[in-house]
């Protein structure tokens, strides 16, 4: 009988000790049996999913988790998430990660303007192209953008994408919104030669013309935070990715609702696996992702569960909601796959982890490691315990995150 495999990633639901919660962690404060249940027979130890001098993010974390080491073929996060897209890039052109953001109101200099949100308060999908639309129709705009050589292509989220042709991006400095939330805008714009000046020039003419448009204005009065500027981050040249077949001899899927796994997973030959309904918010369609695991455990070994919401709770600082995520992977997620699986009779291997941390105090990410938890249905380790950041640091300590999937295969043993 073939042994199944189930990756299941948690982003950013690993965390630090938040004084709110008597000095637990949100893995350690929320309920989790399912989880914990497969703890006490498996193995639980700490990994390092972001080596430096790379970001601590998901653009490097899943990279590493996906057997890829991100010090070798890391080129930039957005490269990743035009490849799920189907956007082909030529040689010379670069990708980025385009957001529409929520800036401070009021009269002050747009320097001065705090960014409040990196994701326009969690923008619902028409509203987002609704925005996007505003800037590609203004004339003003759409000249800077030709002047530019630069392509943004509508998607409906806060996620937006950038292509520049004959880009050279090198010595300038990007920085991500999600780890600046809260601070004046002016010194986290784009910075670090003269080619820079371009992408500033882009940013704070969005700004003009969407902070007293009748859609940021509509917004405000719903009580919700304006889409009133956007953000280029995530820059990246083409990727190119070994085949996941030719290195673990398996085919697979990945469920997500995030562009960058499935384009890391599309770039290693995977199938993409899209959900209705599901946003990378706590209102995903968690039904629907677990249908959509199931469904495909039953067509390949092998299938990646990507839960986006526990870090994107954690950027909005909705330490309730984080939890109430971190409930839900067990019991909507976890938990049903778990016991499908026994149910029907089938071997399996689980690795469950979160990519990297989100911290509640900053609401930006963190690069310390991330426990993780490897169970098999076939033996029982007898070393009990539970899945938290304590227990991760008392286990097993993997050094490099791109031989998990070796330790899930049974390639290699710790």
């Amino acid at each position: 009988m073939f042994t199944k495999y189930l990756l299941i990633i948690g982003d950013g639901m690993a965390d630090d000790p938040v004084p709110s919660l008597g000095g637990k962690t949100p893995l350690q404060a929320a309920p989790t049996p399912a989880t914990d249940r497969m703890a006490a027979r498996g193995l639980v130890g700490s990994v390092v999913n972001c080596p430096p001098p790379l970001p601590a993010g998901s653009e490097t974390a899943i990279l590493s988790i996906f057997g890829c080491d991100p010090l070798r073929y890391f080129t930039g996060r957005s490269p990743m998430e035009a490849a799920a897209a189907g956007i082909a890039m030529a040689p010379g052109d670069a990708a980025f990660r385009c957001n529409l953001v929520a800036l401070e109101d009021g009269e002050m200099p747009l320097a001065e303007k705090r960014i409040l949100s990196h994701s326009a308060g969690s923008i619902d999908g028409p509203s987002a192209l609704e925005t996007v639309g505003i800037l590609l129709d203004d004339p003003r705009f759409a000249q800077a953008l030709k002047e530019a050589r630069m392509d943004i292509h509508p998607f409906p989220a806060f996620r937006q994408l950038a292509v520049q042709h004959d880009s050279d991006i090198s010595g300038i400095r990007f920085t991500p919104p999600h780890d600046h939330l809260g601070e004046p805008c002016g010194p986290l714009f784009p910075a670090g030669n003269e080619r820079a000046a371009v992408f500033a020039r882009l940013m704070t003419l969005a700004h003009e013309i969407l902070d007293h448009h009748p859609a940021a204005e509509k917004r405000r009065a719903a009580g919700l935070l304006p889409a009133n500027g956007i953000w280029f981050w995530a820059e990246g040249t083409a990727a190119a990715l070994p085949s996941f077949r030719e290195q673990y001899g398996l085919d697979g899927a990945v469920v997500s609702a995030v562009p960058l796994c499935h384009g890391i997973g599309a770039l290693r030959g995977l199938e993409m696996v899209e959900v209705e309904g599901a946003t990378g918010e706590l209102d995903t369609n968690f039904e629907g992702k677990l249908e959509a695991a199931w469904t495909k455990l039953r067509q390949y070994d092998f299938v990646c569960l990507h839960l986006e919401a526990p870090a994107e709770c954690t950027h909005n600082g909705d330490l309730p909601g984080k939890l109430q995520a971190i409930k839900w992977l067990d019991s909507r997620l976890a938990g049903p796959l778990v016991s499908r699986l026994e149910a029907a009779g089938l071997d399996h291997r689980v690795l469950l982890l979160s990519d990297h941390k989100t911290l509640t105090a900053t609401r930006g990410h963190g690069a310390d490691p991330v426990p993780f938890l490897l169970y098999d249905s076939r033996r029982d380790t007898g070393r009990g315990g539970v899945y938290d950041e304590p227990a991760g640091n008392a286990g097993p300590f993997v050094r490099e995150g791109c031989v998990l999937l070796d330790l899930l295969f049974e390639k290699k043993e710790l």
